[in-house]
């Protein structure tokens, strides 16, 4: 698979990638906000379901939806918006919810899905507008039609993107499950780890909402 994408580009588009990764965008703060409010499992279990939301828009580039969604102000609006939704939505339920964190402690590691988790971070992984402007945009630039096999080559590339945002953001949330751990030792801290959490989703929504525009 190697041959069908340059070694140059491979690392260029590589180091592109790191650097939009590692900037916290969307998908990194609500990793943060999930770990903070459910812990390091659910933190991780976010970021696959995050992955998995951003490969889904890698296989729609390369099937040619992503031009649509690139050109189309509406297509993008629309999902922009639906994500920023998503992002409050589940601000203001951390945050009315953070009296019961001493209870979530220690039981929500058994009653929360995994799967639900898994579908949460799906979710804003598919509607982050960052990261489709990426893929729709810069994602085909590093694409070599002389190789032939474009879509492939996409596939490739985004796998790529992948690897390094599961590296990245599980990084970012065992850090934040770390110092949740901290804050859980005293219950006087525990409604202000929800309380900070669902915020931080809340003005991560408002702000997906009230940026990302395609200049």
């Amino acid at each position: 698979m190697g041959a069908m994408v340059s070694a140059d580009r491979l690392l260029a588009f590589a180091a592109m990638s790191f650097l939009l990764i590692v900037v916290p965008g969307p998908s990194v703060l609500f990793v943060i906000g999930r770990a903070l409010a459910h812990g390091r499992r659910a933190a991780l279990t976010t970021v696959v379901g995050n992955t998995l939301g951003a490969y889904v828009l890698i296989v729609a580039v390369a099937l040619g939806i992503g031009t649509v969604v690139e050109r189309s102000v509406v297509v993008f609006t629309a999902l922009k918006l639906a994500g920023a939704a998503y992002l409050v939505f589940l601000g203001v339920k951390a945050w009315r919810q953070r009296g019961a964190l001493k209870a979530a402690f220690a039981a929500d590691e058994a009653d929360r899905g995994g799967l639900r988790t898994l579908w949460e971070g799906f979710a804003v992984g598919v509607a982050n507008p960052k990261t489709i402007v990426f893929f729709a945009a810069v994602l085909p630039q590093f694409v070599d039609p002389d190789r032939g096999q474009v879509p492939a080559q996409m596939l490739l590339l985004g796998l790529v993107f992948n690897v390094i945002a599961i590296a990245s953001d599980s990084v970012w949330g065992l850090a934040a499950a770390t110092a949740r751990d901290w804050f859980a030792r005293s219950p006087r801290r525990l409604s202000l780890v929800g309380g900070v959490g669902g915020l931080a989703m809340i003005g991560l929504g408002v702000t997906v909402a009230a940026t990302g525009r395609k200049d």
